[in-house]
């Protein structure tokens, strides 16, 4: 395993038991109340009863377990070994096990983690991409867990507020994809919660909105959509204001800047003999 990413692993290992404990994922509350997939989302793909689904980077599986209540057939896939028992204790907790199954694997070595299975849906959620060396790897990797007819939805942070700092909104970082990363020491996590003592360092990479569409394409996928959003799903700065839809977003008068994404692609049906 490239350095870079054994250290990326350790350190969502390290951040798996803060995330549990927080507020922002809410474990307890969201197995209490049985949420669902974001409204948003659940819209776009409409009903995915009977439906196989596959969260590619799926951390402690919120998110794919929501899937699963919405009654799709799901996968988790995750490279932190502590991220991906913790999803199995939670779909326990849920009663979703029946319905839900996680595996450990970096997300590049997917196709062959899942042994040649395939999907009608591959879910990439935010904070994503930034984890990865190489988005057309990447592409191939999603690309090839489709079924034909199969969709791929991806809603993640834009590559401009990627690439701002993160007090500021000017540019600090590479917009483009760039192989040597960029390296943080820090001990936060995104959530509340105390803050890394151990495994602090990570490595990201940022991937320009032309490059990720782009790699989809060489893989033979059709793009549907593509929509850039003036909000996101978590503080990215700490100027953002939330609204009533538990948005992020610039207040008034600050100029508007792209925070989020949404990409919908689906893989051609191959046609039917004569």
């Amino acid at each position: 395993m490239d350095e870079r990413v054994a250290a990326n692993r350790a350190n969502w290992d390290a951040r798996t038991p803060v995330h549990l404990a927080s507020s922002f994922y809410d474990v307890e509350g969201w197995i209490a109340e049985a949420r669902g997939p974001r409204r948003d989302e659940a819209e776009v793909l409409g009903d995915v009863t009977a439906l196989r689904l596959v969260h590619l980077q799926c951390h402690i599986g919120l998110d794919t377990l929501a899937w699963a209540r919405a009654g799709a057939q799901v996968v988790g896939l995750d490279f932190s070994p502590a991220a991906v028992d913790a999803a199995r204790d939670l779909a326990r907790r849920a009663g979703l096990s029946d319905r839900a199954r996680f595996v450990c694997a970096d997300v590049n070595d997917a196709v062959a983690a899942l042994r040649g299975e395939s999907f009608d849906i591959v879910y990439v959620s935010l904070g994503a991409l930034c984890w990865l060396p190489s988005v057309t790897r990447w592409a191939s990797q999603a690309a090839a867990l489709l079924a034909g007819g199969g969709r791929l939805f991806l809603h993640d942070v834009h590559p401009v507020s990627c690439a701002l700092g993160d007090n500021e909104a000017r540019f600090e970082r590479s917009y483009f994809e760039e192989s040597a990363g960029v390296m943080f020491d820090d001990g936060g996590t995104y959530t509340d919660g105390p803050e890394l003592v151990e495994h602090r360092q990570t490595f990201e990479w940022n991937h320009g909105i032309g490059e990720i569409v782009n790699a989809l394409l060489s893989q033979g996928l059709v793009l549907d959509s593509l929509i850039e959003h003036e909000w996101t799903g978590f503080q990215r700065f700490p100027w953002l204001v939330i609204d009533d839809d538990g948005r992020w977003a610039a207040p008034a008068p600050q100029p508007r800047i792209p925070l989020s994404f949404t990409l919908q692609a689906h893989r051609p049906r191959r046609p039917s003999a004569a």
